[in-house]
């Protein structure tokens, strides 16, 4: 089945055929799973309640949709994996359980894509490559070099079959952390891995690459990587709106956008009351011989509100219960990548969207969820002034693709996408060595 976008397109796009595999040997830290738009992972009865309440130490599906990985230092991330048909590769219900501690902190109750915008410079061409262009029929059977140290799973697509297409692994990042002591008798360092789940689809000549990054500290990171070949039915930008590929001025490869949206919804603590507070930082000049000085304001953000991307502006998601062992507050700060803000539509036209959670509000753009006539089908018409009392979080990343000899053949992977960082969710660096953990506020400066 290949679904045809509501808009018309002159050049369009094909669903690359997906390729078959041999069966691969290896213990698998995700097995095969559920598939097919918005199907959900089957859920095994529940065993009695313990005398003591705890926190489940394992995500919260059966063993064949369960992702768990135990990083270097000790920390583990669990969460719970399903494939559909329009969002690709869909994460639940991930925790984070920094080292030593008795029980996981439960952080994203979903993250998906919400939709790949492709406008072409020309305006002959515009894509939305999940809802319109059969980005989840296209997913890629990978080969064991694809997942280096990892193991594949099996996902079963409708209307395509069993794809080998779920790599989890592990990777190096370098150092966790480095600091030398005052008179440099001793030094504290730490490398550190990544836990890395990704899948690679086709739609039409270009391959994604969906990786979502779980490191050792807390953070989460979220990209795409698109590779593969350029169009070879758009070398025809004689406008001035493309590149010459190929020798001398000729085979003008058409320059376009890839705009990439991910859907948030957290739940930090199980808590249903998150709240998004927005920080926004004024330098001043100098005055005499003094230095500039800054100050940073924070405003909660009560209403659903379009964001736009400043200097020195940045949002969080802040735990409605949760609390670490200072007391604090426990979130998580949204750190968008480079990003190419694209104003050719109203849902392109902000980096991050803040709604009130809607079942049917689920792809930024050509949206399929079934809302009530009149309600859009775009993220930016979602956005009209409800108070946000359980906000679903959208990111949106933009990238201007102007080509290049160097993108044939094949297309050297360029990535988009931004990070999760833990802000107080810990009462310290959860990878603090144990010669330190005393040093909570002023540190010891003669260490």
């Amino acid at each position: 089945m290949f679904r045809v976008t509501t808009r018309s397109h002159p050049r369009t796009r094909r669903r690359g055929a997906v390729l078959t595999a041999a069966a691969l040997l290896g213990t698998a830290t995700a097995a095969a799973g559920p598939a097919g738009g918005a199907t959900a992972a089957p859920t095994p009865p529940r065993p009695p309640a313990p005398t003591r309440p705890a926190p489940p130490l394992a995500a919260d599906c059966s063993a064949a949709y369960r992702i768990t990985q135990k990083l270097d230092g000790g920390a583990v991330w669990r969460m719970c994996w399903r494939y559909d048909t329009d969002a690709g590769l869909t994460l639940d219900k991930i925790t984070y359980q920094p080292p030593g501690a008795r029980y996981p902190i439960k952080v994203l109750t979903s993250a998906r894509l919400a939709q790949i915008h492709v406008p072409y410079d020309d305006g002959a061409a515009e894509y939305d490559d999940l809802t319109g262009a059969g980005f989840g029929w296209g997913l890629q059977n990978l080969k064991p070099a694809e997942c280096p140290g990892g193991a594949l799973t099996t996902v079963k697509v409708p209307e395509v079959g069993q794809v080998k297409g779920l790599c989890t692994t592990t990777r190096a990042r370098g150092h966790a952390y480095r600091m030398a002591s005052d008179n440099g008798a001793k030094v504290w360092q730490a490398q550190s891995k990544d836990l890395l789940v990704y899948t690679v689809n086709k739609v039409g000549w270009y391959e994604y690459i969906t990786e979502w990054r779980f490191s050792s500290d807390g953070t989460i990171g979220a990209n795409v990587g698109a590779t593969g070949s350029l169009s070879p039915v758009d070398y025809n930008a004689t406008d001035g709106r493309g590149w010459p590929i190929g020798k001398g001025a000729r085979a003008y490869a058409t320059s376009h956008a890839h705009n990439v949206f991910w859907k948030l919804d957290f739940g930090l603590d199980g808590s249903t009351k998150d709240r998004i507070e927005q920080f926004d930082s004024t330098v001043t000049a100098p005055v005499g011989d003094g230095g500039p000085t800054v100050k940073t304001k924070r405003t909660v953000v009560t209403k659903e509100l379009a964001g736009d991307a400043k200097n020195m502006r940045w949002w969080r998601v802040v735990s409605g219960t949760g609390k670490n062992a200072d007391g604090h507050a426990r979130s998580y700060e949204i750190v968008p990548g480079h990003t190419d803000t694209h104003a050719g539509r109203g849902f392109t036209k902000h980096d991050v969207y803040f709604t009130q959670a809607r079942a049917c509000e689920q792809f930024a753009s050509n949206n399929i969820g079934n809302c009530a006539p009149g309600a859009g089908d775009s993220v930016d018409k979602w956005v009209n002034g409800e108070t946000l009392t359980k906000p679903s979080v959208w990111v949106n990343i933009g990238f201007h693709h102007v080509a290049r000899d160097e993108d044939q053949q094949p297309m050297p992977v360029h990535w988009q996408g931004f990070q999760l960082a833990p802000r107080d969710v810990t009462a310290m660096n959860p990878l603090t060595p144990a010669d330190l953990a005393s040093q909570n506020g002023q540190p010891d400066l003669g260490s």
